[in-house]
């Protein structure tokens, strides 16, 4: 069991999932996942993660709606957004599970100093600051926002 994250943590969050959801939706790019869903990663022993926010593509969907409690496979993007409590080894093994498994574009969101560090593989990796453009690159085609709209509330 654990303790709900902090407002800051949700805030962001459903703004990243106002923000991406719109773009995928508009241009059909496929589904969206919140916190609650969990991933199978692998079998045997099976790994199961969740992601604050989660997107598979389009053109990896299965033909038929899974029956299984969590969607079978990684998706295509995974963001985690970071709490003041997360330890770092934590955090880097999680990214690593992520990575390992397929994910194409992982994007980790610190609100306390309002960066992004965008995973494309374990080696690929950019810190972006408020000031900085957010792009989809082949994950999401023609997403773009700039870092600072992720923080910003939206009221």
């Amino acid at each position: 069991m654990m303790s709900p994250s902090g407002w800051r943590h949700a805030e962001v969050s459903s703004t990243l999932d106002i923000i991406l959801g719109q773009h995928i939706r508009k241009h059909r790019l496929g589904k969206t996942f919140g916190a609650e869903g969990g991933f199978l990663l692998s079998r045997n022993p099976d790994t199961v993660r969740g992601a604050d926010w989660a997107f598979v593509a389009r053109v990896n969907l299965p033909r038929q709606r899974p029956t299984e409690a969590f969607w079978p496979g990684p998706p295509d993007m995974a963001v985690e957004v970071l709490s003041p409590g997360d330890r770092a080894s934590a955090v880097r093994e999680k990214n690593e599970a992520w990575l390992a498994a397929g994910v194409r574009l992982l994007w980790v969101v610190d609100p306390e100093h309002e960066l992004v560090t965008v995973y494309r593989s374990p080696t690929d990796v950019v810190v972006k600051t408020a000031a900085d453009i957010l792009d989809g690159g082949e994950v999401l085609p023609d997403f773009r926002c700039l870092v600072a709209e992720i923080f910003t509330p939206i009221a």
